[in-house]
Order: C-alpha cells, then structure tokens, then sequence
C-alpha cells in the first residue's frame, strides 16, 4: 500500500510508492562530460579564471581556491535600487556568485579527496560566508554542489558554488517560520526534536560520529536523498568551530560514499541551509545539509501538485546503506 508522507520542515507532502519500487543498482549513474580543451580548475590554469578571492595553500601550492563565477547569477558591483513596476517589484541584480575549486588534481567529486581534504572544503565554506556577512546588502548565503549533468553540473572537476542574495529565499523562510511556529508551540527546536527521534528510532539513521549525524528523511522525495545534522543546536554553519567541521568531513564523505556505492555514482545535489546572513543566533532553526541524489524525474505530476513520488521508503534506504561498508 502505498503512503502519503508530510515532511514537518517543509510542510510538503510525499507519496511513498512502494510498488515502484527499484533496486538500488538499477539506478543509472551519471557524469558530466568533461568538456574539449583544458580544464580551467586544475593546477596551472589559474590564469583562465577569473582573479582569486581566497585559497588554502601549502609548500605545494593551492589546495582549496575560490574565485568569481566567470558567468554569475548576481553581481558585487552596484546597488539594489529596488522600485516598483505597477504591482511588481524590482531590483538591480546585486549579490555573489562565487565558485569553490575543490582540489587542485582533475578530480569528478568530494569522495575522491581524503577527510583533510574535505575538511579544507567545509572550511572555506565557513570563511566565506563569515566574508559576506560584511557586505550589509547581502542577506542570505547559499552554498550548494552540483555533481554529473542532471543535477546541473557543466565541469566535471569538482567543485561547489556559493551564492548571496539581498533577500532570504522562500524555501528557507518558509522553513524558518515553520521552525518557528514549532518552537512558539513546544519551546523546542523542530530539528533537534527530529535529530532525538531518529537517534532513538534508528530506523532512518545512516551513520553518526559524536556530533553529527546523516539519515534518510520521514519524507524524502527522492531515493536516497539524506541530511546531515549537527546534533547539538546552531543556527548557523559559519559559527561551527574548526574541530567539528574536521569530524563532519569525516561523516559528511562516508555518507556520500554510501551513496556512490549503492546507486553507482549518481548525479547529486548538497545544499547547506543555514540561518540569514544578517540574524542573530536562533533558537528554533538549525543549520542541516541536503544531499539529493538524482535518479528519479520530476513530471507533470509533481509540478502541478508539490507532490513528489519516491519508490524507495527512506526506511529501506537507510537499511541498505548503513550495511555498506567502506573498509
């Protein structure tokens, strides 16, 4: 029998669709493909991107660097001049756009570094936004990953983006008033009563180390798709100290390792949400990771609707992944 899920956070409904339901290994993996010439992210290209904002270096080189999107959604320079056209609103495209060089070695995704090399990563994620925090017009910050040609990627060296905006997106405010509402009503965060119940349950857990841990969603719409939370409350990734984003690196690549070897190298999305740029510490969010693995399309239904359709419970899913082993 198939099941109509609600996720608490988001509010939107899910269609458990058991009687679709795939084996992990008949979903199709998929890469972007690199692209004729030199790749502009290795090592000795730097002269074919745009000028550096920041790097981690060592006796070698660069290990980690970041530089402006050579096409960015939203630009630096200017000012919003926000204004009205009738009953809409407008506003120049003021923001950042930037774009974070994962190593230095043509390499397609994160699990090919090792846990100090992910480490690097999660830090200059952090350093980044603590930057954009300076800059009074930008409100939120973004950092997302692309992996493989349908979750978006157009390089295959692997990287991720960050981009700041003058506003707080929907999605994230609607959760934050979700979140919100929740703890108005039981004077506790809603993702550190969730994190308590699937640690108690164990049923969705995927893996954990001390402070962290990654579990598959009451209400996932799609296969897979996973979030990594800090087990104790922060409302925002750029306030975690150093020494916890070492063990998230550890976690954060096991997990996608899991994945990769479950459903054979997917295309994937991660997302950081976190709380606005320009907010003080909040007592009912909590900043989370989201990995969306894509293998499943979105159709007619599922945009006419909200609804989404994901053939593989999240119970099951966990199951399967937590019995990989990486070693």
């Amino acid at each position: 029998m198939p099941e109509l899920r609600r996720d608490p956070v988001s509010g939107k409904w899910v269609i458990i669709a058991v009687e679709r339901a795939q084996r992990p290994e008949e979903f199709q993996p998929d890469v972007a493909a690199r692209k004729p010439g030199a790749c502009p992210f290795c090592r000795g290209a730097e002269a074919a991107t745009p000028a550096e904002i920041q790097s981690i270096r060592d006796a070698a080189g660069w290990r980690v660097r970041v530089i402006p999107n050579k096409y960015p959604a939203l630009k630096v320079e200017g000012d919003l001049d926000k204004r009205g056209e009738g009953l809409y609103d407008v506003m120049n495209g003021i923001g950042a756009h930037e774009v974070i060089i994962e190593s230095p070695e043509h390499v397609h995704n994160l699990t090919a570094l090792d846990d100090a090399g992910v480490s690097g990563v999660l830090w200059m994620y952090k350093q980044r936004l603590v930057d954009l925090k300076r800059d009074f017009r930008l409100v939120y910050g973004l950092v997302f990953k692309n992996v493989g040609a349908r979750a978006g990627a157009t390089l295959e060296h692997s990287h991720s983006q960050l981009i700041a905006t003058p506003m707080v997106p929907v999605r994230v405010q609607d959760e934050i008033d979700r979140a919100h509402a929740y703890f108005d009503f039981r004077g506790r965060c809603l993702f550190c009563d969730i994190v308590r119940q699937e640690l108690a349950t164990q049923a969705r857990i995927v893996t954990e180390s001390a402070n962290f841990v990654a579990f598959e969603p009451f209400a996932p719409c799609s296969p897979f798709e996973t979030q990594v939370l800090p087990k104790r409350h922060l409302s925002h990734y750029e306030a975690t100290d150093d020494a916890l984003l070492r063990e998230l690196a550890g976690l954060l690549r096991a997990t996608l390792l899991k994945i990769d070897r479950a459903i054979g190298t997917p295309a994937y999305n991660y997302l950081i949400h976190t709380a606005p740029l320009n907010a003080a510490p909040l007592d009912h969010y909590h900043w989370h990771f989201e990995i969306i693995p894509r293998v499943t399309k979105v159709a007619g239904f599922e945009w006419g609707t909200g609804f989404f359709i994901n053939p593989v419970p999240p119970e099951h899913a966990a199951k399967y992944l937590r019995e990989i082993r990486l070693s």
